[in-house]
């Protein structure tokens, strides 16, 4: 059973920036992806960015590209997410993801759109932007 566990969150004004992290306790074949998601109040659960462990491929939802940066140390097995001009509507309850993506054109995809596919959820990270 992978483990995750998420902090970093906290409050901070529109125009800032916050780093959120996932530290994992281990990876296995069926977590060749690591995403995050967010949930704000009243609203559906929507996948933010993810990556592929074994590669350099990315991913990120087109409300946060140019603002959101996804990374991982792969040694600490932990990923970050770097979030700057942070907006109010990013409030939200963040949640790191860990699960399979798939092959799509010789390349293993873990866009969130069309490949992946989460089994280990953290309990989430609130985030709060304020206006």
């Amino acid at each position: 059973q992978v483990q995750l566990v998420e902090s970093g969150g906290g409050s901070v004004q529109a125009g800032g920036s916050l780093t959120l992290s996932c530290a994992a306790s281990e990876y296995t074949s069926a977590t060749n992806c690591m995403a995050w998601f967010r949930q704000a109040s009243g609203k559906e659960r929507e996948g933010v960015a993810s990556l592929y462990i074994a590669g350099d491929n990315t991913y990120y939802a087109d409300s946060v590209k140019g603002r959101f940066t996804i990374s991982l140390d792969s040694a600490k097995k932990t990923m970050t997410l770097l979030m700057n001009e942070l907006k109010p509507e990013d409030t939200a309850l963040y949640y790191c993801a860990a699960g399979a993506g798939r092959w799509s054109y010789g390349r293993y995809s873990c866009s969130l759109s069309s490949a992946f596919e989460a089994t280990y959820w953290g309990r989430g990270t609130q985030v709060t932007v304020s206006s």
